[in-house]
């Protein structure tokens, strides 16, 4: 599973949106289209580092970061990259 379909799945089964994950679309924003709020950030935010093996930082953790799908992917996979250049294996 690519990173984006496992973002719209923990969006789905463990951030609880309720937008089916084939009707969703990598620029759709996450708190105007999906609903998100600032728990559901947090939530997503914890969810993408247990499944992606990364850790996203403050820095990280911006509006910008968070906007979409597609945003998030961009993320996900620059520090999946950043673990793998530091030797260690991302899951």
């Amino acid at each position: 599973m690519n990173i984006a379909a496992s973002i719209r799945d923990i969006l789905v089964t463990d951030v609880f949106v309720e937008v089916p994950v084939d009707e969703m679309h990598d620029d759709d924003s996450l708190r105007d289209v999906y609903g998100l709020d600032s728990l559901g950030f947090v939530e997503l935010r914890v969810q993408c580092e247990k499944r992606f093996g990364v850790t996203i930082s403050t820095d990280d953790f911006t509006p910008e970061n968070f906007a979409t799908v597609g945003d998030l992917t961009a993320l996900v996979d620059r520090l999946r990259q950043d673990t793998v250049a530091a030797g260690a294996q991302p899951r």
